[in-house]
């Protein structure tokens, strides 16, 4: 008996219809012009990127290894490398003082504006008649800012013959001219900028409001009073908000410079007291025109304040607990 073969079967792939190869090519042409337009739409930004925040700080770095001095020509310009740096830590005085001031005026008025902003958010943090009038009115001298006008109205308050010495006079009590002595100037600087406390207020009420209450509730069963309501239910869920603000105020204490100058008429007086770095900076830089020192002073300053934000978020997963349980 004989066996017919199988017939042979082969596979066969069938053709790719113009129409579908148009299709692809259309829709990759289309991506493509998506992503150009992408990149046209962003090329203001990145030419803003470039001229106006990378090119000048790659330039102050080489201006930072030169003697560079604006009333110069360039072809008096040398290439000094650490000369700067080496002036600045072991030779001038005035850095140091500058840097201690610095970080008295940054490490006192950051955390008693945080604490007022605190205080003032849980006073606000509760649904009465007029509590957004109240809201706005706290929240006003932040959007003064640092305001040269500002400036101005704290010196005239702060003087010799200024409305806080006329207020202390109905009190009996002898006032002086605040701003012009060496030992209460910085503090005069202080309280100005613990008064603007309305930004990190307007972020603490925000973080409030997300404060569940059933934590309260729970607390309240237990037998917790308010004081301890505070420290074991809304210190620990706003530990992120106080990290938000700490880390942002803690920077801007580190610029501060508008209120100082204006206040000491760009001197730093009265005896360098409210001396800031910012201000010993612009010193350097626009008054004495040692442009080459005064770009070092700017990196040393930019690389402290990211060695400190730095040391922030290290050690906040120690004290800032998050909802979700991740503190990395």
């Amino acid at each position: 008996m004989t066996t017919k073969p199988a017939p042979a079967t082969t596979s066969t792939t069938a053709p790719v219809s113009p129409n579908r190869r148009r299709g692809s090519a259309k829709g990759g042409s289309r991506r493509h012009g998506e992503g150009l337009a992408g990149y046209v739409f962003l090329s203001p930004w990145l030419l803003g990127l470039m001229a106006i925040t990378a090119f000048p700080m790659l330039f102050s770095l080489y201006l930072s290894f030169t003697n560079y001095d604006i009333l110069s020509s360039w072809e008096f310009v040398e290439w000094v490398g650490f000369e700067n740096y080496w002036d600045l830590f072991v030779n001038d005085q005035t850095f140091r003082h500058s840097v201690q001031v610095t970080l008295i005026f940054a490490f006192v008025a950051v955390p008693l504006k945080l604490a007022a902003a605190l205080g003032v958010a849980l006073l606000l943090n509760r649904e009465t008649r007029g509590v957004g009038l109240f809201r706005s009115l706290f929240y006003l001298p932040s959007l003064l800012g640092g305001s040269v006008a500002l400036a101005l109205i704290w010196r005239a308050m702060f003087s010799g013959d200024g409305a806080f010495n006329d207020f202390l006079g109905l009190f009996g009590i002898t006032g002086q001219p605040w701003v012009n002595d060496p030992d209460w100037a910085l503090e005069t600087l202080m309280v100005l900028a613990i008064w603007q406390f309305g930004a990190p207020m307007v972020i603490f009420l925000a973080g409030l409001k997300q404060v569940p209450t059933e934590l309260y509730e729970a607390a309240s069963v237990d037998g917790a009073g308010k004081i301890r309501q505070f420290f074991n239910v809304t210190l620990p869920m706003l530990s992120p908000v106080i990290f938000f603000n700490l880390v942002l105020e803690t920077i801007n204490g580190f610029q501060g410079f508008t209120a100082a100058f204006v206040i000491s008429n760009g001197t730093g007086g009265p005896v360098d007291s409210t001396m800031l770095y910012t201000l010993y900076l612009y010193t350097k830089g626009f008054t004495e025109f040692q442009m080459g020192y005064a770009s070092a002073l700017a990196w040393v300053f930019l690389i402290a304040i990211g060695l400190i934000t730095v040391l922030f978020f290290s050690t906040g997963r120690f004290w800032v607990h998050y909802s979700d349980g991740d503190n990395d």
